[in-house]
């Protein structure tokens, strides 16, 4: 199974504190990895070292077998990295496609094709396919900023996938989304998944959601690595369920 993401060893420590302590898994190609555990375990601490927001204490992280410790988010990007904030990054004032098009630019366009190339960079034709396949044709021209939440939710997921990356993080995608939305939400990214080839790590709260969705899970308590396993080994671990499930 090709690996497409590596987790050596990474730590992160504040003075004293070890936000995370030795952190180790892979992420296979063509994946839906889901990444939990209690809130202030190292989750987001984690995610951000390895995306390049935070330089790790300890330990190395590889993409396709190169070694990508500590680079920059901008240089992740055009090597295939996206991800999505836990907070929204869509832009309120830009329709639907313009998002979905500007997303398509960070990852392939240049200084040199946005100022002198077409004015969809080339990217519209793409950006109609990804609003087609997140079924939002009939919000294409509508305002960012006047979506519902859940729908701005689902943008934002499209957003992350326009460019084709290699890998994808989402972070807390189900965060503050109605059932319906979020019924939505899971089947698309299955598609991108399973029509696609998408491999992407989903970090969330929602457990069912996760469970759901993910082919495999890793469990986070205290900064380390509980446990790694399918959605029904996680459900029946003795030491998950006292540390996460249980509270």
């Amino acid at each position: 199974m090709t690996k497409v993401l590596e987790i050596h060893g990474i730590k992160k420590h504040f003075g004293g504190i070890r936000a995370v302590d030795g952190v180790s898994f892979d992420v296979n190609k063509g994946e839906i990895l889901g990444l939990i555990g209690p809130n202030g375990c190292g989750k987001s601490t984690l995610f951000n070292a390895v995306l390049g927001q935070l330089e790790p204490t300890a330990g190395r992280v590889m993409l396709d077998g190169h070694d990508i410790t500590g680079m920059r988010p901008a240089r992740l990007s055009r090597l295939g990295v996206s991800r999505t904030f836990q907070l929204l990054q869509v832009f309120p004032e830009m329709s639907v496609r313009e998002n979905l098009i500007l997303a398509g630019q960070e990852h392939r366009g240049t200084m040199v094709s946005r100022l002198f190339g077409p004015r969809d960079a080339g990217l519209g034709e793409a950006a109609d396919r990804m609003i087609a396949f997140f079924k939002m044709s009939h919000l294409a021209g509508e305002k960012a900023g006047g979506l519902s939440y859940g729908q701005q939710k689902l943008l934002d997921a499209a957003m992350a996938f326009m460019a084709g990356p290699r890998l994808v993080l989402l972070d807390e995608p189900a965060g503050g989304v109605n059932l319906t939305m979020l019924g939505a939400l899971k089947e698309r990214l299955r598609a991108i998944n399973s029509e696609l080839g998408a491999t992407f790590v989903v970090i969330e709260h929602n457990m069912e959601f996760v469970m759901s969705l993910c082919q495999r899970v890793v469990v986070m308590a205290e900064g380390r690595v509980l446990a790694i396993g399918t959605p029904a080994e996680i459900r029946a671990n003795p030491a998950v369920i006292d540390a996460y499930l249980g509270h």
